[in-house]
C-alpha cells in the first residue's frame, strides 16, 4: 500500500519508518524542503500540512491507499478531509476532527456537555471590554487552530490583548481568537486508544512546563506515572470516556491534557493523535503497545491487533519514565554532543537533537525552539532521576565562548507538585 503522511519532522520519522517497516510505501507531505522525514520517504511534495486542497493533489498524484499524521494536531483535519473526499478509510471523521483541532468548537462541545474547562470567550477584533467584565486577571489568549504554543500568551490586561491580537491571529486561519482566565494548575497528559467508543488509557504523564515573561504552556517533559494518578484515577478515567463519548471519537489514538488545580480538573485540550513527546517511541517499551503499528494499520484500513491494548493494566505498571524535550540557550553552537554517546547511557530508549554545528539557536517562545529530545526508563523514581541527571551530565551544546547551552535545570524538575 502507499500511504500519505503528512509532516515530516522530528514528531514524525518514527511513524515513517513504522509505516515503511510495515511493508508500506511512504509519501511525506512538508512545506519544508529539507524535512528529514523526506530523506527516508519514498516519495514527498511540498504541500503544507495545513493545506487541504493541496494534499488532495498530491494524494491523487501518487494514489494513495491511505492518509495519516502523528505528533501534530492540524493535520489531523487535514487527514480527515483528504480520505473523506477520495472514499478512504476514515481513522477521524471531518466532524470530529475539527472539533479536536479547532477550540472555538472544542471549548463550545464542552460547554454543552458540561465537561470542565476554565472559563473563555471568543473575541473578535473589535471586542467590548464589558466581554471580559467578570474575568479575573491575568488572562490567557490562544489561535483557535495552531499548535506547539504558537501564538499563546500570558497578559494582565485588556490593553494587552488588543496589542497582541494580530499577532495571535498570524498564527490561525480564523479571524477570532480565544482568552481564557489563567488557572494556576499542574497539568496531567492523558494517552491511550479508543476502539468502536471506548477508551482505553495507557498513561498518564505529569506534563511539566515553563514560564517565561509572557510566554507560558512550554512542555519540557512528560514524567510517568503522574503524581496524580492514583488520586484522581476515576475522575480522569470517566472524564476521558466522557470526552470520547461526546466528541464521538470511535476509533484511534487519544491524547488529552488536563489541569488540576484547587477547583480539581479542567479539560485543557484533546487531541486524536500520537502525542508529541514521542509516545509512539517509548509505549512499546514503557506499555508494551506499538500504538505506531496500530495507527498505520488503522490508517491502511487493515484489522489493528488490539491483542497487547486488552491485555494491558495501567494500575499494574511499575515502570517510571520521562521523555525530556529540552531546551538550550540562545547562541551559535560551535560543539555538540553526538547523539550515539547519549544512545550509550543506561535506560536511554531514543534521542534526537534538532540543532547541528554552526546553527543558531533562537530565543524561547514556543515548542519550535527546543534543542532535541531523549526519553529514559527506570525501575524506579530514584533510579530515573540518577540517569535523567547522568543524560544532562554528557549532554553538550556549546556555544562561541565556551559555554553550555543546555538549560538542564528546566528537565531535571521532576514536578513534585503542592499535593493538589
Amino acid at each position: 500500500m502507499k500511504l500519505l503522511i503528512l509532516g515530516g519532522g522530528s514528531g514524525q520519522l518514527s511513524l515513517i519508518k513504522k509505516a515503511k517497516e510495515l511493508g508500506h510505501q511512504v509519501v511525506v507531505a512538508d512545506y519544508y524542503c529539507d524535512a528529514p522525514g523526506k530523506k527516508i520517504a519514498d516519495f514527498s511534495s511540498e504541500s503544507s500540512t495545513f493545506d487541504f486542497e493541496a494534499n488532495l493533489k498530491t494524494a491523487r498524484k501518487h494514489k494513495i491507499d491511505g492518509v495519516l499524521t502523528s505528533g501534530t494536531d492540524q493535520p489531523v483535519y487535514t487527514a480527515a478531509q483528504v480520505a473523506e473526499k477520495l472514499d478512504l478509510n476514515q481513522y477521524i471523521l471531518v466532524k470530529a476532527a475539527k472539533a479536536v483541532t479547532n477550540k472555538k468548537v472544542m471549548k463550545n462541545k464542552f460547554s454543552a456537555a458540561g465537561i470542565p474547562t476554565v472559563k473563555y470567550k471568543i473575541l473578535d477584533q473589535e471586542f467590548s471590554e464589558k466581554e471580559l467584565a467578570d474575568f479575573n486577571r491575568p488572562f490567557v489568549v490562544k489561535p483557535l487552530d495552531s499548535q506547539g504554543q504558537r501564538g499563546v500568551f500570558k497578559l494582565n490586561s485588556i490593553t494587552q490583548i488588543r496589542e497582541k491580537f494580530n499577532e495571535v491571529l498570524s498564527f490561525s486561519r480564523e479571524n477570532q481568537i480565544l482568552v481564557e482566565e489563567y488557572y494556576k494548575s499542574n497539568e496531567i497528559t492523558v494517552s491511550g486508544w479508543a476502539f468502536a467508543g471506548r477508551a482505553k488509557i495507557l498513561t498518564v504523564t505529569d506534563r511539566l512546563r515553563f514560564e517565561e515573561d509572557i510566554h507560558i504552556g512550554i512542555c519540557s517533559s512528560h514524567l510517568f506515572p503522574s503524581q496524580y494518578l492514583k488520586k484522581y484515577k476515576d475522575q480522569i478515567e470517566k472524564l476521558t470516556q466522557k470526552i470520547v463519548s461526546e466528541f464521538e471519537i470511535v476509533n484511534g489514538p487519544i491524547y488529552f491534557q488536563f489541569l488540576i488545580g484547587e477547583q480539581g480538573i479542567k479539560v485543557n485540550e484533546i487531541a486524536c493523535r500520537i502525542g508529541g513527546a514521542y509516545e509512539g517511541d517509548f509505549m512499546p517499551d514503557l506499555a508494551g503497545v506499538d500504538i505506531l503499528k496500530m495507527m498505520v494499520e488503522l490508517a491502511a484500513g487493515q484489522e489493528v491487533d488490539k491483542t497487547a491494548l486488552t491485555n494491558y493494566s495501567l494500575q499494574d505498571n511499575s515502570n517510571h519514565l520521562s521523555s525530556q524535550l529540552f531546551f538550550a540557550g540562545p547562541g551559535k553552537i560551535r560543539k555538540i554532543t553526538e547523539i550515539s554517546k547519549i544512545l550509550k547511557l543506561p535506560g536511554v530508549l531514543q534521542a534526537g537533537l534538532n540543532y547541528e554545528m554552526g546553527n543558531i539557536i533562537p530565543e524561547i517562545e514556543n515548542a519550535t525552539a527546543r534543542a532535541g529530545y531523549f526519553i529514559v526508563l527506570a525501575e524506579n523514581k530514584s533510579q530515573l532521576q540518577k540517569r535523567v541527571e547522568a543524560v544532562y551530565n554528557n549532554l553538550k551544546i556549546i556555544d562561541q565562548n565556551g559555554n553550555n547551552l543546555v538549560l538542564r535545570e528546566i528537565g531535571e524538575n521532576f514536578g513534585e507538585g503542592p499535593g493538589i
